[in-house]
C-alpha cells in the first residue's frame, strides 16, 4: 500500500503529464475534397465548404489539416475554379467553442494567423476571417462580419459601387489594431455584411483581438450587443484561378 506521502507525490506528477500529453497534441488527416465535407480536431473543425461549386465551369478544392499543437492549427488548401465572377468556396477553419454567446458577454477574440498563398496566373479571392451574428443563440443571421487580410483582385459586398464597378466604402481610415481600415456595407439578399479591408496589405502575419472590430460596429453601426456571435472562420473565399494557401499557425479564442 502506498503511503499518503507517496500518494500526493503521485498526484502533481500525473497531472503534469496529463496536461504535457494536451498540450504537443498534433494531429494530420487525408485530404477532404467533397463540397461539404469536413475534419474535426480539438477545437475546431476544418470546413471544405464548395457552396458555390455549381456556379463554376469547371474546378475542384481540395484541404487538408497538417497539424494541431494545443490551440495552435496548421492547414493547406489548393483550388482552381474557372467560371462565373461569384464566390465558388470558402475553405476555412471553423471555431467550435465558446460561441453562441451574446456580444456584450465578449471581452476578447485572440488570434494569430501566419499564412502564404502560391497562385498560377491571375487569382480572384481573398483571405479573411469571417463571423455571423444572429439575435439567437444558433438562430438564423443576422450580420456578418469579415476582416480581410488580403484582397486578390476581388471585392467586397457594398451598397455603393463607382463607375468603374468597384465597391465605395462607407468608412475609411478606421485605426484597429495597429493597421488602418476600410469598412464596406451591403446585403447579400441574405444578411447585412460588414467588410473591414487593410489600406495596406496583404497581411500575411496577423496577431492580436478581432473583437474591436465588433466593438466598433456596435459603436458605429448600430449593431446590436444583445445579438449572439453564432459562427467564427477564418479561410479563403475563392472565385476563380488556381492557387495554394498554407496557413503554418492558426489559432482563435473567446474571452
Amino acid at each position: 500500500m502506498l503511503s499518503v506521502f507517496a500518494i500526493l507525490f503521485l498526484i502533481p506528477l500525473v497531472s503534469s503529464l496529463s496536461l504535457h500529453r494536451h498540450r504537443r497534441t498534433t494531429s494530420t488527416t487525408s485530404p477532404i475534397r467533397g463540397q461539404y465535407e469536413s475534419v474535426t480536431t480539438g477545437q475546431y473543425s476544418m470546413l471544405n465548404n464548395l457552396w458555390g461549386e455549381s456556379n463554376a465551369t469547371s474546378g475542384s478544392q481540395t484541404s487538408q489539416l497538417t497539424s494541431l499543437s494545443g490551440t495552435t492549427i496548421a492547414w493547406e488548401t489548393t483550388w482552381t475554379w474557372t467560371g462565373g465572377s461569384s464566390v465558388k468556396s470558402f475553405a476555412n477553419i471553423q471555431l467550435d467553442v465558446g460561441i453562441n454567446d451574446q456580444l456584450s458577454n465578449i471581452s476578447s477574440m485572440p488570434t494569430s494567423w501566419e499564412w502564404s498563398q502560391t497562385s498560377s496566373g491571375t487569382v480572384v479571392g481573398d483571405v479573411a476571417y469571417d463571423l455571423f451574428t444572429s439575435d439567437t443563440a444558433g438562430g438564423a443571421r443576422v450580420n456578418e462580419v469579415m476582416i480581410w487580410l488580403a484582397n486578390f483582385n476581388s471585392g467586397p459586398i457594398s451598397s455603393v459601387y463607382n463607375a468603374e464597378g468597384q465597391a465605395v466604402p462607407i468608412v475609411t481610415g478606421i485605426s484597429i489594431g495597429g493597421y488602418t481600415w476600410d469598412l464596406y456595407s451591403g446585403s447579400n439578399g441574405v444578411n447585412q455584411v460588414y467588410s473591414f479591408l487593410p489600406t495596406n496589405g496583404p497581411i500575411t502575419s496577423f496577431s492580436g483581438d478581432i473583437y474591436p472590430f465588433i466593438s466598433w460596429l456596435i459603436d458605429n453601426e448600430g449593431v446590436n450587443s444583445s445579438e449572439y456571435l453564432t459562427t467564427a472562420q477564418g479561410g479563403t473565399e475563392a472565385t476563380s484561378g488556381s492557387a495554394t494557401l498554407t496557413t503554418s499557425a492558426y489559432s482563435l479564442s473567446i474571452n
